[in-house]
């Protein structure tokens, strides 16, 4: 359930602010709406987050390192000499880039010194290196004047000798382009200052390295800060007013609006009362930024960790759907992955914490528990359709088939299944009914999403749109399993037990669609309900499309299913011929827990890519949910 909640104005005096701001902290009930706020303050302590967060970034982490309680203070010295620290290293590191580039540049030109050559030419003997194309120096000029150093299978370096002959300096100008630039230090100065720089930087990833024992203590000052910040911020971010006492003096005050749990309210009254607080209290408005806590049983609040790593919070005024979501993304969970063999693994997985948290009398982690409930219903699936590991069922004990439920078991194959209206004229395969386990989950999902509104909406009129979109509902249900699964089973001219099934649901689709167009728009008056229906007529008539769409979209359950089974047995019969020799049997080990493993994964982003998306939009849009809400976040120390 969604907590209710209470909207309050709290009013105090302006000199009063922080007394005020810690004695609500310290009362821990409250969620101050203000959101923004200003000052050196706030900027400092975000400077120092910054800061904290560069330290320990660059930290190395150590095993051995021995954890040391830091106060704010000494977190904030430790990490301005880590910054510190690593700004030398970064330019130990830029300067060890730059000479390395350079000796790349020169490798092939031995121990250059720039120094000799800036001798010869105090001496007077002009020279310069140059790394010439060999048809190029082939070609050279009788006048210029060169002494061949190397040679290589495309250029020649060699030494060139200015000497002043007259026509030299135009060819000695056509051979800039290939004229080496010398060094500002000799190769070997650059080598030696490349092992200080290397050596530099170990000395300063050891020194870094020092602190590991320090990322505790500094990530409690980053908490510290942010707490401080969070106080400043709803410090200056009160809305601030002068109230004329009389004609010779004002008084200050500030003001804040905030929500409470409904429950928490007499505390806050009290301390109201204690404290001479102005406090205001109102019904919350859909136009207020209610933030939603939900409260469920421990079965139910198993899906938290799903919800909160999607980041997923359902608005104050909308359902709170938390035990639908559990108990369908467990089924669809089961279906997408589908063989109990990996079901029983995953099981496995979360059996291993749990045993330890209870032997060592821990709470158990609640994610864990999520796991392994997963891996329950995939056992379950697995089971009900007989496929464990991607074997076949000619390879699997006769008990275990025997457990299967014939209709959508693989131990029947191919196997064709006549309903009896059909008198054996027309039938279903295995896969068939699979599709229609996999609507039906659809018609059930989506209408308790109209059941759940109908009843919100039981004491208006309106509640017969909703009523009329249930009937849609099951008209367009029979429609897709004539289109999409078999249309001789379900034909429109479907008679049982003398009832026109296929003209029924042709009916209440009709029926339905003229219920919802009248009411599902009211707001005191028909006539604006069907006038608001006709203007967006496109989208009322894309609203019945859209059925449809959603319940077919229930198919991709047994398609994903589907296709992680083709894989897995591909994977076995890789594997299979594999297993006569020894050598060859260990490739097929490798195989099947590579080819499984991968399996497994896909699965995985399967659930999140499909089988989430069924509860956070096909469902979520049959309750008219966006999902638009935020967490209530009491100030609290």
């Amino acid at each position: 359930m969604i907590v209710p909640m209470k909207k309050v104005s709290l009013i105090i005096l302006g000199d009063r602010k922080a007394e005020t701001l810690k004695k609500l902290r310290k009362l821990g009930i409250l969620h101050i709406e203000i959101t923004e706020g200003h000052g050196d303050r706030i900027n400092e302590l975000t400077d120092n987050i910054s800061l904290l967060e560069n330290a320990v970034y660059h930290i190395e982490k150590s095993k051995n390192a021995e954890v040391k309680d830091l106060t704010t203070a000494e977190a904030l010295a430790a990490a301005r000499e880590i910054a510190s620290l690593a700004e030398e290293r970064q330019v130990c590191q830029g300067e060890r880039i730059a000479l390395n580039s350079e000796l790349e540049r020169l490798k092939n030109w031995g121990d250059i010194d720039p120094r000799e050559i800036e001798n010869l030419v105090g001496k007077g003997v002009n020279v310069s290196l140059y790394d010439v194309p060999k048809a190029e120096y082939e070609g050279l000029d009788q006048r210029v004047k060169t002494i061949r150093l190397d040679a290589g299978k495309s250029t020649v370096k060699c030494l060139l000798i200015k000497t002043g002959a007259e026509g030299e300096a135009e060819a000695v100008e056509a051979l800039d382009s290939f004229r080496l630039e010398l060094p500002k230090l000799s190769v070997a100065e650059m080598k030696r200052k490349t092992a200080e720089l290397s050596s530099r930087i170990e000395t300063i990833d050891e020194k870094i390295g020092s602190y590991a024992g320090c990322v505790a203590g500094m990530k409690n000052a980053i908490k510290a800060c942010e707490k401080e910040i969070e106080f400043e911020v709803y410090a200056t971010g009160m809305a601030n007013a002068s109230l004329s006492a009389d004609d010779r003096s004002n008084v200050s005050v500030a003001y804040f609006k905030g929500f409470i749990e409904a429950d928490n309210l007499d505390k806050l009254k009290r301390a109201a009362k204690e404290n001479s607080w102005g406090l205001l209290i109102e019904e919350p408005c859909e136009e207020d930024n209610v933030p939603t806590k939900l409260k469920n049983n421990k079965f139910v609040s198993l899906i938290y960790p799903l919800t909160d790593f999607l980041g997923t919070v359902p608005g104050y005024f909308e359902f709170d759907i938390s035990g639908w979501f559990l108990a369908f993304i467990l089924i669809f969970f089961g279906i997408i992955f589908g063989d109990g063999g990996y079901g029983l693994l995953i099981c496995t997985v979360a059996a291993i914490p749990i045993i330890k948290s209870l032997i060592a009398k821990k709470p158990v982690s609640p994610t864990i528990l999520l796991v392994g409930l997963f891996g329950l219903s995939t056992v379950l699936w697995g089971t009900l359709t007989c496929t464990w590991f991607g074997l076949s069922p000619e390879q699997l004990p006769g008990w275990l088939k025997s457990l299967s439920i014939p209709l959508i078991s693989n131990v029947y194959g191919d196997t064709i299944w006549y309903p009896f209206w059909t008198n054996g004229t027309a039938g279903l395969t295995t896969a068939q009914n699979l599709q229609i386990f996999c609507f039906l989950l659809a018609l059930i999902q989506l209408t308790v999403a109209h059941i759940k509104v109908a009843l919100r909406n039981g004491k208006s009129i309106k509640v017969l749109g909703d009523i009329g979109s249930i009937l849609q509902l099951f008209g367009i249900f029979y429609l897709v399993l004539s289109l999409v699964v078999n249309a001789e089973v379900f034909s429109f001219g479907l008679v049982i037990g003398g009832i026109p099934i296929g003209t029924v649901a042709i009916a209440l689709i009709g029926i339905g669609f003229c219920m919802s167009f009248v009411f599902s728009n009211y707001e005191g008056s028909i006539i604006k309900s069907i006038l608001s229906s006709l203007v967006n007529i496109v989208s009322v008539l894309l609203g019945v499309v859209n059925v449809f769409s959603d319940i077919v979209s229930y198919i991709r359950l047994w398609a994903v299913g589907l296709a992680g089974a083709a894989i897995s047995a591909t994977v076995n019969e890789l594997a299979g011929p594999l297993f006569g020799n020894f050598l060859f049997m260990i490739i097929a080990i490798v195989l099947l827990v590579f080819g499984h493993g991968l399996n497994m994964i896909l699965n995985i982003l399967s659930v999140i890519v499909h089988g989430i998306r069924l509860n956070t939009l096909e469902f979520s849009s049959h309750l008219d949910m966006s999902w638009s809400g935020h967490k209530f976040k009491p100030f609290e120390e």
